[in-house]
């Protein structure tokens, strides 16, 4: 069975566009700042992780954010207790290099929240490349009064459509009072 719920869920637009190039491992917490590209392209959206702990894998092309992950911009937020960030380094016409995300991997008491909605799960994975999202384990998707649960979450953000999948779904919407 599945139920589909189009709308604004804008809910991976905020995931990263550009991981830092390098990162201290202390015992404090990490704080780092990147920003995002919106539609139009312009770099104008930062955004803020703080976690315990980073690591940078430059030799996998990794970051790993563990323990009270915190990723905030200004329209969203991910909370979890690993963030794992993926990403590659692109050339550029004018010969530059630039730091690409090609995946996002959300672990441990996931929540998303935007304006409109919010997404809890226990694992979330996300390819910014083709805006397709994936939450899994005991979701729950919250906007305005309705509530949708299920297994497991697929949510295109292009096309802002999303589906429950993965066994019985369970929802429950309340009529507009208009």
């Amino acid at each position: 069975m599945k139920t589909y719920l189009a709308g604004s869920l804008i809910v991976a637009a905020f995931l990263l566009a550009a991981v830092p190039a390098s990162a201290q491992d202390s015992g404090t917490t990490t704080s780092q700042t990147a920003t995002t590209k919106k539609k139009d392209g312009k770099n104008d959206q930062p955004v803020d992780i703080e976690a315990d702990k980073m690591e940078i894998q430059d030799t996998e092309n990794k970051a790993i954010f563990t323990g009270n992950v915190h990723a905030k911009r200004p329209d969203v937020t991910l909370d979890c207790d690993v963030l794992v960030v993926d990403f590659v380094d692109t050339k550029q016409a004018d010969g530059t290099s630039k730091t690409e995300v090609t995946n996002l991997d959300a672990t441990g008491n996931v929540v998303i929240v935007t304006d409109k909605q919010k997404i809890t799960g226990e694992h979330a994975v996300m390819d910014p490349r083709t805006d397709i999202l994936v939450v899994t384990g005991n979701v729950v998707l919250t906007q305005g009064k309705i509530v949708l649960r299920g297994p497991k979450l697929n949510a295109n953000l292009k096309t802002n459509k999303m589906d429950m999948t993965g066994g019985r779904v369970k929802g429950s919407f309340v009529p507009s009072s208009n």
